[in-house]
């Protein structure tokens, strides 16, 4: 019976050496447990492939794409010409071109017939003095402008018409001036753009209004001189964005 008992002692021991204790995970260190081991815990499952840097990402430079051939341009002075924005130029020369066909009229009447009607500087060549102020007035309009491409500016006149004395001490009016215009490179003589007509009409004032006007140096010739610089500015850096004046029946009898 000894010998049985001992036997059987040895071979108790020998199958309790093979088994493994199962040591609660709440005892084991912080270190050991599996990463997403809070997680599993409460329900949750990691998220696959999710990213979790939060460090700054470098801003890839906007690149102008030349829609006929495909190739990219980040210099705005290497771009395709038909491409170039106005914000890209700066325009090194202006040009003011007032045709001699143009008829001036002296009529004193509140809307005379004719394209130039002019009267705030003494008789002379009307032609010269619309192309001074319409050339001095582009000019500070495009003063502004300082980008890469060099170009110049081309306007002919197609209408300029301001107050006659009539009008200009009575009723008051419009300031009605029409040219087309062109932007063109400045070493090749190629457009930049298409040319297309502008309209820029502007109220001017009579009777009393005009008087006060006069006095605190607002004459026609300034106001339409800062009016005119505004117009070509925005028609440069936005084309088509200004929205026509509508001054219904004298507006449209200016014209004619």
């Amino acid at each position: 019976m000894t010998l049985r008992r001992l036997f059987l002692t040895a071979l108790g021991c020998s199958l309790s050496a093979c088994a493994t204790v199962d040591i609660p995970s709440r005892n084991a260190p912080f270190e050991t447990l599996p990463e997403n081991y809070g997680a599993v815990a409460q329900g949750y499952q990691p998220i696959e492939g999710a990213d979790l840097n939060l460090q700054p990402q470098s801003i890839t430079p906007v690149i102008a794409v030349d829609a006929l051939g495909g190739a990219e341009y980040s210099d705005p002075a290497r771009r395709p010409l038909e491409s170039v924005a106005g914000s890209d130029m700066t325009i090194t020369k202006v040009n003011v071109r007032v045709p001699p066909t143009l008829k001036v009229s002296e009529a004193n009447r509140y809307i005379p017939q004719g394209d130039i009607v002019w009267r705030e500087d003494p008789l002379g060549n009307r032609h010269m003095q619309v192309q001074e102020i319409v050339k001095n007035a582009l000019e500070a309009g495009v003063r502004p402008l300082s980008g890469p491409v060099q170009a110049e500016l081309d306007v002919e006149v197609l209408r300029f018409h301001a107050l006659t004395q009539k009008a200009r001490y009575t009723t008051g009016g419009v300031h009605s001036i029409a040219f087309t215009m062109v932007l063109r490179d400045a070493q090749t003589g190629e457009a930049l753009t298409e040319v297309r007509e502008v309209e820029a009409d502007l109220t001017a004032y009579g009777g009393r209004r005009a008087l006060v006007a006069i006095a605190e140096g607002q004459t026609q010739k300034v106001r339409i001189t800062g009016f005119l610089a505004k117009v070509i500015q925005q028609e440069i850096l936005s084309p088509g964005s200004r929205t026509p004046r509508r001054g219904g029946l004298i507006q449209a009898l200016n014209k004619l």
